[in-house]
């Protein structure tokens, strides 16, 4: 008599958090999204890259809720946060207001004031947008997105504006928020370098669909290698720009890794 083998239950495995599938963005003549297929996993940081007009802000703002989406297979978490590369503070209102416009719900002040603590702005609660550098207020932005507790994190380039010191802070700031409280993260940028630093995963956006994808398993705090080099030089290829070779051991890194802007404009 033969016996039937043993079968070990499958694990569950868990429904992405962001679920696109076969999704077009028109503008009159011009296709911006082309049956574009993206799943992001829960808990996932992944960098979007592409050429200026390849359709990145028209993605993020699709999974943002900004835009329509016509009934197309578009599926994200309820709890959604935007932080954009202008800050977008309201310079009529204190740094707390502004950190909870729109909130819902009881104790808006303490809830402010614990977001603000956390990206390290609890002495500025009732400053004036004004009286902020722009560090600050990117942290408030920041802030402003945290409070709301987002399964979803969408950030727009939100660095490109800052000097490279403030952008390394941000870096590490982003980083430890997103340890601390594990939300999806599609980080939209033109740098190549920021994208590597950040992530576990970077997509390329070309001619309206994800053209090249690399996955990141390197730890972070994350240092130059020839992995990385690597990496790198093929995410600049894709993207039309050719990156200088190595000229030997000491060469694996280049020049400010993480803070160099790889920039595609």
């Amino acid at each position: 008599m033969s016996v039937a083998p043993i079968r070990r239950p499958t694990a569950a495995v868990a429904a992405p958090a962001v679920r696109l599938r076969g999704f077009t963005r028109r503008f009159g003549a011009n296709t911006i999204l082309d049956s574009l297929d993206l799943d992001i996993a829960q808990g996932e940081f992944v960098a979007l890259l592409g050429r200026s007009g390849s359709g990145k802000t028209t993605l993020l703002r699709t999974l943002a809720g900004l835009d329509p989406t016509d009934g197309q297979a578009v599926e994200t978490p309820k709890a959604r946060a935007v932080v954009f590369q202008d800050p977008r503070l309201l310079p009529w209102k204190a740094v707390w207001k502004n950190v909870t416009l729109g909130l819902s719900g009881d104790a808006p002040r303490a809830r402010a004031e614990a977001a603000l603590r956390e990206v390290g702005l609890g002495h500025r609660l009732d400053a004036w947008p004004s009286t902020l550098s722009g560090g600050e207020a990117q942290r408030t932005a920041l802030a402003r997105a945290l409070v709301r507790e987002p399964q979803l994190l969408l950030l727009d380039e939100p660095f490109a504006a800052l000097d490279a010191l403030t952008r390394l802070k941000m870096h590490e700031l982003v980083l430890a928020l997103w340890s601390a409280h594990r939300p999806s993260v599609l980080l939209v940028t033109h740098d190549v370098d920021e994208a590597i630093a950040l992530s576990d995963r970077v997509l390329v956006l070309d001619g309206g669909r994800i053209s090249a994808e690399e996955r990141i398993d390197a730890p972070r705090p994350r240092r130059p290698d020839a992995n990385l080099q690597a990496i790198r030089a093929r995410l600049l290829g894709r993207l039309g720009v050719q990156a200088e070779p190595a000229q030997g051991a000491a060469e694996q890194a280049w020049a400010g890794f993480p803070t160099a802007e790889a920039v595609v404009a």
